[in-house]
């Protein structure tokens, strides 16, 4: 299989992932820690502002190479069998009949007030 087919199938099923924690977040049988890994996840995800700034160059896209897969693969890690393979389908039927990624604005406005709280606090810190 060529590099390039194998990291293309990679990156669908990273997205797909992705999309199955928004799902998993919310499912009843889903443990403590892995809604707290999948909510944390789901916030990076969406948050338009990385830890390291992509306009650095090769550093800045470890973020996103490296960190949300590993937080992606921690809660799967951490969810039930079960869990994971109904919040997989549903992200799969999602994708295939939205052909969009689900969005939420309350998350946005939390991933936003979130970074302000931060920036603040380090504002006062200085």
């Amino acid at each position: 299989m060529k590099l390039r087919k194998v990291v293309s199938l990679w990156v669908k099923h990273v997205k797909r992932d992705a999309v199955m924690l928004w799902f998993a977040r919310k499912h009843p049988d889903t443990p403590l820690l892995a809604k707290v890994v999948c909510v944390v996840a789901v916030l990076y995800a969406l948050s338009p502002i990385d830890l390291v700034p992509d306009f650095i160059p090769v550093l800045g896209y470890i973020d996103d190479a490296l960190l949300l897969p590993a937080m992606i693969w921690l809660a799967v890690r951490l969810l039930p069998p079960p869990v994971l393979a109904l919040c997989r389908q549903q992200a799969d039927d999602w994708i295939i009949r939205q052909k969009a990624k689900p969005k939420s604005y309350t998350g946005a406005v939390l991933v936003v007030a979130l970074w302000c709280l931060l920036a603040y606090l380090c504002w006062q810190l200085i």
